[in-house]
């Protein structure tokens, strides 16, 4: 586009002082620009507002410059916090602000009162628990070295699951916390459940709306180059896009007797242009159970073929495929049990979610799923098609990746557990595990999604020592790792810790360590069947039985890797951790904390666990 006198209102210079500009600028300096002249302009018509005789004029503030420096923050366990923290920073990057994306772990807080504009994206772990890499700055900001934040606008986007007793607890904890420091609200806390992506969408765009305040951003110039010819747009397979990956193996990594059963899954990605490090994670979309979906919809007197509403966009499936595929049947919430009081006249139903009742309702959720629900409250008023708005969309599960993509391109490799127990009278499995035991077979596919994990890597520096704590399928995300070491041919030292129940039959990928053993990929493993002696043994006794070699790691800089169980194997080896350090260091209990939080602060102690 050329500025000319004749149709502007520029003269002969300032066209031309245009013409040599405009060109040089980029999409982004075009739309600050222009959001520039906008404001500018508004402030003008401000000022020059004439007054009605006999009024004065209102006093007009300054306008004070919206700061284009954005600090996100982000604690993630996973992986959605993290990518949702740079979704965001990418958004508003495109609108001409100066974004900073930073882990919690990697942030110095002593510069929190430094920021105008900061975003806090965090899941909550556990039981209200924050991530690892937030726990922190988590207990920094509820310490008595908080600062004031009276300068500070903030929002806060928190991730978490509605079956857990504290949904969304640590971002409900940062976003009270932010204010009660003086902290104004950018833009209301939105709380994502499972499905996070549309509020996460609605949050970002909420942000940049108020970050820019008043100010209407015109879109860029559109280009007026030549079109050139349409090309077919690259395929790119993610959550949202799940690939189909045949299944090329299915195998019982258990012995005949065991009492557990674990499969070893071997995935094709081929064709899917997906890659990963060791340490990532594979989410798996799993179908729920033929069986229940059967006798949910017996249960309610439902036609199986009736077509019903699976989402927003108004697509429809039958009833059996949409429960089958769609909806979430093996979990009950809180919210759930609340909305479909609405559609009962069940008196003890509307007893249990009325307030007051939280500890029954906690009591009443554990363990329980649909078929219990609506066995337990009917009859239920309505349809079909009312009842499931009720239900919300089967999450996908997250493993541990057990193979290395160097060693084994185009494949991914799993070990699942398949989850079988009793609960309140009836048979329970595990959605995903069970569905890869006993309906998943070579050849057929599964839709899945590669979910990074940035805190649970590798070290840089080959040579540094790596302490490896995995029993049962912890031992997923370190197979990965050996067979990387092995393929990279490094040689730095490495110690596993296993256990399981039995040496027999739960000796998992057990001729594989062996051999990393006799080829000296692996220099050191310790491990524990628990039900193989008189007395339990466990990998933190184990540990504790090598404390002194083990602790001469640590102070060769090794890193410490845990995976499994958070419940009670996470927490017991922390602890023994913490004795260890404490003993052989010769240290008081607050010293060993203190040298573990460092360990942390340096990631050289990381977790997987779940």
């Amino acid at each position: 586009m050329q500025f000319q006198v004749i149709n502007s209102p520029f003269n002969q210079e300032q066209a031309e002082l245009l013409n040599r500009l405009v060109p040089t600028l980029t999409e982004a300096q075009k739309v600050w620009l222009s959001g520039y002249l906008a404001a500018s302009q508004s402030n003008a018509n401000v000022e020059t507002t004439e007054v009605p005789s006999g009024e004065s004029a209102p006093a007009q503030p300054p306008a004070q410059p919206v700061s284009k420096d954005v600090t996100i923050l982000y604690g993630s366990q996973t992986g959605n916090a993290e990518g949702l923290a740079e979704q965001a920073g990418k958004t508003l990057e495109g609108r001409g602000f100066n974004v900073t994306v930073s882990s919690m772990s990697d942030f110095k807080p002593k510069n929190l009162k430094k920021l105008e504009n900061l975003l806090i994206v965090v899941s909550t772990h556990g039981e209200g628990d924050p991530p690892d890499n937030a726990l922190s700055f988590h207990e920094f900001l509820h310490g008595r070295r908080a600062p004031k934040l009276d300068g500070l606008r903030f929002s806060v986007l928190s991730l978490g699951d509605s079956s857990y007793e504290f949904f969304c607890q640590t971002g409900i904890d940062f976003d009270k916390r932010l204010e009660e420091l003086g902290g104004k609200r950018l833009f209301k806390r939105v709380d994502c459940d499972v499905e996070f992506d549309e509020p996460a969408a609605k949050w970002i765009e909420g942000v940049r709306s108020e970050l820019e305040g008043a100010q209407s951003q015109p879109t860029a110039e559109k280009s007026t180059t030549a079109p050139t010819t349409p090309q077919e747009p690259e395929v790119v397979y993610s959550r949202k896009n799940p690939f189909q990956a045949e299944v090329l193996e299915n195998i019982n990594l258990n012995g005949r007797g065991s009492d557990k059963e674990t499969r070893h899954l071997e995935l094709s990605l081929e064709g899917s242009g997906l890659s990963f490090e060791p340490g990532d994670t594979l989410g798996i979309f799993p179908e729920n159970d033929p069986e229940l979906v059967d006798l949910i919809i017996k249960e309610m007197k439902w036609d199986p073929s009736e077509k019903v509403t699976i989402n927003k966009e108004g697509d429809v499936l039958p009833l059996s495929e949409a429960l089958t595929s769609h909806f979430e049947i093996t979990v009950l919430t809180k919210p759930l049990l609340r909305n479909a009081a609405e559609i009962s006249d069940n008196g003890k139903l509307k007893e249990l979610v009325a307030p007051g009742n939280e500890e029954r309702l906690k009591d009443y959720l554990h363990g329980r799923d649909l078929l219990d629900f609506i066995r337990d409250f009917g009859p239920w008023k309505g349809t079909a098609e009312q009842f499931v708005t009720l239900l919300r969309k089967i999450p996908p599960r997250l493993y541990s990746i057990a193979s290395s993509f160097a060693a084994n391109p185009d494949e991914v490799h799993l070990t699942i557990g398949a989850v079988r127990y009793e609960a309140h009278g009836r048979e329970r499995k595990g959605v995903c595990s069970v569905q890869c035991s006993e309906r998943v077979e070579p050849g057929d596919t599964l839709p899945v999604y590669i979910q990074p994990n940035k805190h649970f890597n590798l070290p840089e520096n080959p040579e540094t020592p790596i302490i490896m704590v995995g029993p049962g399928t912890g031992v997923a995300p370190f197979r990965s790792f050996m067979q990387e070491r092995e393929e990279m041919e490094i040689e730095g030292k490495s110690w596993m810790f296993f256990g399981d129940q039995h040496f027999v039959t739960d000796f998992l990928y057990q001729t594989e360590w062996q051999q990393w053993l006799k080829d000296g990929v692996l220099t050191r493993m310790d491990v524990a069947f628990s039900r193989d002696g008189d007395e339990k043994v466990y990998v933190q006794n184990r540990m504790q039985e090598n404390s002194k070699e083990l602790f001469a790691w640590l102070e060769e800089g090794a890193i410490v890797y845990v995976c499994g169980d958070k419940t009670h194997m996470a927490r017991d080896v922390h602890q023994t951790l913490l004795e260890i350090i404490e003993k052989e260091g010769n240290m008081s209990q607050a010293q060993a904390e203190e040298y573990l939080a460092e360990m942390k602060q340096q990631k050289r102690y990381q977790r997987d666990i779940y």
